[in-house]
């Protein structure tokens, strides 16, 4: 089966590195025309490069997808607005909108300040209550549209001292829900993504912290999981692909793991 977005034109946020970067070169790759959006103006020009090349791979000198980069922080709502707008500026409009910035932060409840709460908060769920609402009236007007949030399996089954990632995430389980329910009738559907371990720059990070060897690290964790791996960006993405495209038109409301089997709950 072919999956295709030809002429399709999304947003992904948290597109520089890790998760984001790989579902919009999975995008691109796919056809649509892409806005990565992230904090770091250097990761999202070395970010499209990668992008771009791999479009080279796949259509060689006959690429037909954009790439347009724009840097900003989705936790301040003005940087909201402006990605927004620099996409409908370059595309005319947004069909796809994947809510993918933010980071998993946890730690013992007692430890976390009103300050850490709010800003994880802001980062992860009014992002993408902020990003949907610009987008949502075009879609309603054009009778099709995909939001997908990026978030994982603590959302349905949190651990003790797994705030505040996981309450964050479980509020965007239910937005997915509530968005699902109103744009059904317009043909906006409207699915969560819960990852599970996938070999990502923030793992990288936490086998660097840990001092630890990365492949050690990755065996490590990969003792947790059912399938004995942890999984692979370009996996994560090619679901995130088919839920974007038309070969999921019946797929909304969702809130599907992506994660090896590692979660408690279906």
């Amino acid at each position: 089966m072919e999956i295709s977005l030809h002429g399709r034109s999304a947003i992904v946020t948290g597109g520089s590195k890790g998760l984001g970067l790989a579902i919009a070169t999975q995008f691109v790759t796919s056809g649509a025309n892409v806005v990565i959006a992230a904090r770091g103006p250097e990761a999202l020009e070395s970010a499209a490069k990668a992008i771009s090349d791999s479009a080279a791979t796949v259509f060689g000198g006959n690429a037909r997808s954009r790439i347009i980069t724009v840097a900003g922080d989705v936790a301040k709502a003005a940087d909201i607005k402006r990605i927004h707008a620099e996409a409908t500026k370059a595309f005319g409009q947004v069909d796809i909108l994947v809510n993918n910035a933010g980071v998993s932060r946890t730690g013992a409840f007692e430890t976390l300040t009103d300050e850490r709460m709010q800003e994880d908060l802001d980062q992860k769920l009014f992002a993408a209550i902020r990003l949907t609402r610009l987008a949502w009236p075009q879609m309603k007007e054009r009778r099709w549209g995909r939001v997908i949030n990026v978030l994982n399996i603590g959302a349905k089954a949190p651990r003790a001292a797994s705030a505040p990632t996981s309450i964050s995430r479980a509020a965007g389980m239910a937005l997915t829900k509530v968005l699902a329910g109103e744009g059904a009738a317009f043909n906006i559907l409207v699915n969560a993504l819960l990852v599970g371990l996938i070999d990502s720059d923030q793992h990288v990070q936490a086998a660097a912290k840990a001092n630890i060897p990365y492949a050690d690290f990755m065996a490590q964790r990969a003792k947790a999981i059912p399938l004995g791996r942890m999984g692979k960006v370009e996996e994560f993405a090619k679901v995130a692909c088919f839920l974007a495209s038309d070969a999921g038109s019946y797929v909304t409301g969702t809130a599907l793991n992506v994660d090896g089997g590692s979660s408690s709950v279906v």
